[in-house]
């Protein structure tokens, strides 16, 4: 049975979060920010409605980034981890970095976004939809 939230953190852990289910949509995004983001070919997002997110950072580490005139993203100042990214194309919600849960979530991966900008020096072997985005 799926529990009703996940909680995760960066790697030092001075920001962790917590996120209710159920997940909007969770996703592999290919565009180009994201691979520079993150230095990885693809990113996996989990979505979430901004208000079932708790995200706890007693340090001030948590640090935004305008990566766009429409985008920001949120690493932890300390350890540089990715963690969130909100955009106005997505209003009223919040993206968290699936990689960063430490409990499991409500939902596999559904699709692959942004799929026209993927590196072509890593093979897809599953069978999800592959979307083209506006802006890759």
């Amino acid at each position: 049975m799926t529990q009703p939230r996940a909680s995760g953190a960066c790697l030092c852990g001075g920001v962790t979060f917590t996120c209710e289910f159920p997940s909007n949509w969770v996703a592999h995004c290919h565009c180009t920010m994201c691979r520079r983001a993150h230095g990885a070919a693809f990113v996996t997002w989990v979505s979430v409605g901004s208000e079932r997110a708790r995200i706890e950072d007693p340090g001030s580490l948590l640090r935004w980034f305008a990566s766009s005139s429409d985008g920001e993203r949120a690493f932890c100042g300390r350890c540089g981890s990715s963690l969130f990214f909100i955009s106005g194309r997505w209003p009223g919600e919040l993206h968290v970095v699936r990689a960063n849960f430490t409990d499991p979530v409500d939902q596999a991966p559904g699709v692959h976004a942004f799929f026209d900008s993927h590196v072509d020096w890593i093979t897809m072997n599953d069978d999800l939809p592959r979307m083209s985005g506006p802006e890759s």
